[in-house]
């Protein structure tokens, strides 16, 4: 899961990242964590839509006249009960009943632009809530046609989803949209448990001392990741590692193109965080289960996991 977020943080472009897992293993913890390693952002102040000062008049919002100024990066929950007009922005009624003037009110995908949008429990979101993200995060661009508004603004986020299958499954479609998929489980080994327990004790008696211990830690993750989004646009990927993508894809029955696809960003963001000078097999194959474990058909015949079966095709045709 921490190599899922740290690829998405290197190549937002990728997907984002679905997260199932028992109850209680840290997915949300992990997600939100992220966000706080991540280097700051540049943005034009008083703009209400995140631009950044390279685009000041990529929105709608009064931001030209601004100056750019220092600002973490955007972690936003999403609800299970937030409404359409909660997600994409809607008329902001109260100005308009006061003033009569129509005046956009920006959604949460306005305020997760450039950062990450979290949903806890997604295969419990509402279909068309779903869809309509999905079409966000593909396109990077929201538009709103409602109630006489016609606004237009970019929302490039990192999409997390994290969910419980005992709880309902998310549809297929849904769930090939995402760039990187996997699955958490609850440790079995005593040792990690109780390392777990003795984090959290220290964590509550101390959260600042705790923070302290691990200020090392984070910044070495913190230049991992910034060093990895400068490298990714040189970062080339040679054609016989895109042949071994395609033959991968191929050998585990993946439908569509978007295996390769993915595969291919995913291996390219991962030698750039590995701070790698051209992708390699080695660097493919590594992030094969996150970018194709959800995208393999279910086969009644077959019922090991999606994983054994990469792991499987990887060792037939890679030995």
């Amino acid at each position: 899961m921490k190599l899922a977020l740290l690829i998405a943080a290197v190549d937002p472009s990728i997907g984002g990242v679905m997260v199932f897992g028992d109850r209680g293993t840290g997915k949300s913890t992990a997600a939100r964590a992220l966000a706080g390693l991540l280097p700051p952002i540049m943005v034009m102040e008083g703009c209400r839509f995140g631009c950044s000062p390279d685009e000041p008049r990529a929105c709608p919002g009064p931001c030209e006249a601004g100056k750019a100024v220092k600002r973490n990066v955007p972690f936003v929950d999403l609800p299970l009960g937030a409404t359409e007009d909660r997600v994409l922005g809607s008329l902001d009624l109260e100005r308009a009943l006061r003033t009569g003037e129509k005046v956009f009110e920006p959604g949460l995908l306005a305020r997760a632009h450039r950062g990450f949008l979290y949903i806890d429990e997604i295969n419990l979101l509402e279909d068309h809530l779903v869809d309509l993200l999905l079409d966000v995060a593909a396109s990077g661009e929201n538009v709103v046609e409602r109630e006489g508004l016609s606004v237009r603004h970019k929302a490039r986020f990192v999409l997390i989803g994290s969910g419980n299958p005992e709880e309902g499954e998310l549809r297929p479609q849904l769930l090939d949209r995402f760039g990187l998929s996997v699955e958490v489980r609850t440790p079995r080994d005593i040792g990690d448990r109780v390392e777990i327990m003795r984090r959290c004790a220290a964590h509550d008696a101390d959260s600042a001392g705790f923070g302290k211990a691990w200020a090392d830690e984070d910044d070495k993750i913190l230049h991992q990741i910034a060093r990895g989004q400068k490298k990714l646009a040189k970062m080339e990927v040679p054609d016989e590692v895109l042949v071994d993508a395609a033959r991968l894809c191929s050998a585990c029955g993946v439908d569509g193109l978007r295996g390769e696809l993915t595969l291919m960003r995913a291996a390219r963001a991962y030698a750039a965080l590995k701070g790698a000078k051209l992708v390699r097999r080695e660097h493919l194959l590594a992030v094969a289960p996150l970018a194709l474990r959800h995208r393999l058909r279910r086969d009644v015949l077959d019922e090991s996991g999606s994983t054994a079966r990469i792991e499987r095709a990887i060792a037939e045709h890679f030995a």
